[in-house]
């Protein structure tokens, strides 16, 4: 990388910071303001902070490379949220500022008992920090085998600077650092989607790349085809997402700490719905990065296999002439797509039907021996890295170092960096917040000064690191990183979406049977996930949902208000 990739990156990255810590100094007079902020951010501040923190680095390095290989039908995934944002804003959203509390799981106690506020804090702090750790390890397990850094040092040293800041300004901290950072995303976003389309041969523009992408079925929106295995398609992101949303946004606390720090219920209002508004445009426009790639490489011919780190090992081994043969067939498949391309541009202007039609289906055969030999060539480094062959999440970084100009590539680097330090920080934040307020201050040590539990909050925060830091270096990643984070919220957020959705709907329904609904359904999605179909993943949160509620409701009736009797 060219020394003034370094300068750029090095410099957007302080500016981050330090405009973080500015905006936020003489913020922090007590542990309530640590942990909830001064409750006055205008709602643009509340829109930026609930999309950074959702946007994190696993986004850009990740979702581009979603697009790269299955086109844009992983946008269904997001059809859910504008429909979350509305039910939050109208039903959940009164309910957490009448109460004015700090954490989602304190409205738990008062509706049901400390033992529903303690499992649900348990749960959130279980599955916050381990999507933690993988929001921690996606980008440092790239940057690592792109530059060669050692992998623990990087996870540190991502950790350190977000430790820092959100240690000297708390949540507050978090959310103004948050507006620059989001800035400095979409900034990025945008000009690698101008660069790319500006690499394309003079005569493919943006309609021209769009039909060439659509050619190998890469345009494809919407999947309308009901199925249980098919993990993307409209109903599973209406339906099926919808809850996972509702309960991120509505029950998550590193979401519903952003909203609880608008200065009225007006401005979390506004904040939720600009957020509703604005992220399906921005993943549809993260997949189109993606796709836009795909097109480039169909111009200039892509690697077999993105992860020079994969490519390395396999040097001076018997199994270097294996993948050498494989690059020879793959420049023949390369050649004869440049001459059908070349036709189908022809065919276009002409808009003869017939010709397009069948150098359509030439290219869709080219693209299918393609990606055999790009099959054949990841088994090949199997063979060497059998624990992780694959490269889709290295696309994108890849074609940045390899074809983006200087001084944007440290732009790009740093959109990176300012994604994975946003959701680290609000998860930070969020697990201090929970692991101090609702587990304890609440129950273990209960009657100190406010001094003893903001310090206890700096110290939370700076555990919370180094756990993440930790588990992070342990942790494999699978498949696609995007996927991975998404899998992993589907195995609790349905069930603490019930709790809340009982505390909410259903007022006959008491601690102790939704407490045992909860339970019971929590080993109940576990079972299903890892012992009968993981592709399923997204319906695991209506599910565990309607199970807490339905479960609750029937141990209320047939149990405990028996008793009563």
């Amino acid at each position: 990388m060219h020394f003034i990739d370094w300068i750029v990156l090095a410099a957007t990255l302080a500016i981050v910071v330090f405009y973080g810590i500015w905006k936020s100094r003489n913020s922090v007079s007590g542990s309530e303001d640590f942990l909830a902020g001064k409750r006055d951010l205008p709602w643009w501040t509340i829109g930026l902070s609930i999309m950074a923190t959702q946007a994190s680095a696993v986004t850009f390095l990740s979702t581009p490379g979603q697009g790269y290989s299955d086109g844009m039908q992983f946008v269904q995934f997001y059809f859910g949220v504008p429909i979350a944002m509305i039910f939050l804003a109208i039903f959940v959203l009164p309910i957490y500022y009448k109460l004015r509390v700090t954490t989602a799981y304190e409205y738990l106690e008062q509706r049901f008992d400390l033992r529903m506020r303690s499992l649900t804090a348990v749960l959130f702090l279980i599955l916050r920090g381990t999507s933690g750790a993988i929001t921690l390890l996606a980008p440092s397990i790239i940057l690592s085998a792109v530059f060669g850094w050692d992998l623990f040092l990087t996870n540190l040293l991502m950790a350190a600077f977000v430790v820092v800041y959100t240690v000297s300004g708390g949540n507050n901290a978090v959310s103004r650092t948050q507006e620059l950072q989001m800035s400095v995303m979409l900034l990025g976003l945008g000009l690698a989607l101008y660069v790319i389309l500006d690499k394309l041969p003079p005569d493919i523009g943006l309609s021209e790349a769009w039909q060439i992408a659509g050619v190998a079925g890469k345009t494809k929106v919407l999947d309308w085809n009901f199925s249980w295995t098919d993990r993307y398609n409209v109903w599973s992101g209406v339906l099926g997402a919808t809850f996972l949303f509702l309960s991120y946004f509505g029950t998550d606390q590193s979401q519903v700490g952003r909203y609880l720090s608008g200065k009225s219920l007006k401005e979390s209002r506004q904040g939720l719905l600009f957020n509703g508004l604005i992220k399906i445009p921005m993943q549809f426009m993260v997949l189109a990065v993606g796709v836009m790639v795909w097109v480039f490489f169909q111009f200039n011919r892509a690697p077999l296999h993105f992860n020079q780190a994969h490519l390395d090992l396999i040097k001076d081994n018997p199994l270097e002439q294996v993948y050498q043969e494989l690059e020879s067939k793959d420049a023949l498949v390369f050649d004869q797509k440049q001459v059908a391309l070349k036709s189908l541009g022809e065919a276009f202007k002409e808009n003869n039907e017939t010709q397009v039609q069948a150098l359509s289906n030439e290219l869709r055969s080219l693209e299918n021996q393609r990606l055999e030999l790009k099959n054949q060539a990841t088994e090949v480094i199997a063979r060497v890295k059998p624990d992780d062959s694959g490269d889709k999440d290295y696309m994108f970084i890849n074609f940045v170092l390899n074809h983006i100009p200087k001084g944007l590539v440290g732009l790009l680097l740093a959109m990176i960096f300012c994604a994975a330090w946003s959701t680290t920080a609000s998860e930070l934040s969020a697990l201090a917040a929970t692991s101090v307020s609702d587990i304890y201050r609440r129950s273990l040590v209960t009657g100190r000064s406010d001094a003893h539990y903001l310090k206890a909050s700096k110290w939370a925060v700076a555990l919370w690191g180094a756990f993440i830091v930790v588990f992070a270096f342990f942790a494999s990643l699978s498949e696609n990183l995007i996927q991975a984070v998404n899998m992993i919220g589907s195995l609790f957020y349905g069930t603490i979406l019930g709790v809340f959705f009982t505390a909410f709907f259903l007022k006959g329904v008491k601690g102790k049977s939704v407490f045992i609904a909860a339970v019971i359904t929590e080993i109940i999605v576990l079972i299903m996930f890892f012992g009968i179909n993981q592709d399923a993943y997204l319906w695991y949160n209506p599910l565990g949902c309607g199970l807490v509620m339905g479960l609750g409701w029937l141990f209320q009736q047939i149990i405990f208000n028996k008793k009563k009797q």
